[in-house]
């Protein structure tokens, strides 16, 4: 787990200091590589990973697990970038558009400049990683990113993550309570406002 953590800092870290926008696919490619080895894999599938194999899971069972967790993890992810974009501060405790003023290389981010306009995907290029931007200028640039869809399809790609992942955890032959209550946290994790 610490080594992909490790490598995904790295990754995260590189694309920060690469320019932004000269390749939107690859740079969304980028994004969801560091989201796997970064947090989906550390903040869910790993965390299940070890829960099944303290309870003596066998290869099919871990096999479910991974299956399950990794798009859990990705979607997991992709809802914390919008609510670091879009999120309401009183309720997520810290500043939206944080993630704007440190250039923060997201899906959403590579999806908008590949979606937007020229003048729009020109703004977004050149405020990125701006600390100074004002609270006006990241509300001109979330509106930008909502112009763009990129919001939008972010969200559908949560859903297409999480939609089948869970399925499978509400199928699994997993023991009661413990795998509703396994459900609840897993649709809480990808369907949370903070």
């Amino acid at each position: 787990m610490r080594t992909e953590v490790i490598a995904g800092q790295y990754l995260d870290v590189l694309a920060q200091a690469q320019p932004c926008g000269g390749d939107p696919e690859h740079d969304e490619d980028r994004a969801r590589t560091v989201v796997r080895a970064k947090s989906a894999r550390y903040s869910v599938e790993h965390p299940l990973s070890l829960g099944a194999t303290a309870a003596a899971a066998d290869d099919e069972a871990l096999a479910r697990v991974r299956r399950i967790g990794l798009p859990l993890g990705e979607a997991f992810q992709l809802r914390d970038d919008l609510l670091g974009v879009f999120g309401d501060p009183a309720t997520t405790g810290k500043p939206a558009g944080d993630d704007l003023r440190e250039g923060k290389r997201t899906v959403l981010v590579a999806r908008a400049i590949r979606l937007a306009a020229p003048a729009d995907r020109a703004r977004l290029v050149s405020s990125l990683g701006h600390r100074d931007l004002s609270d006006d200028d990241v509300a001109e640039l979330r509106a930008v990113l909502r112009r763009t869809g990129a919001d939008a399809e972010v969200e559908r790609l949560i859903g297409d993550l999480a939609e089948p992942a869970l399925e499978e955890l509400a199928a699994a032959p997993l023991a009661e309570p413990g795998r509703s209550m396994l459900v609840r946290l897993a649709r809480a994790a990808v369907d949370r406002h903070a």
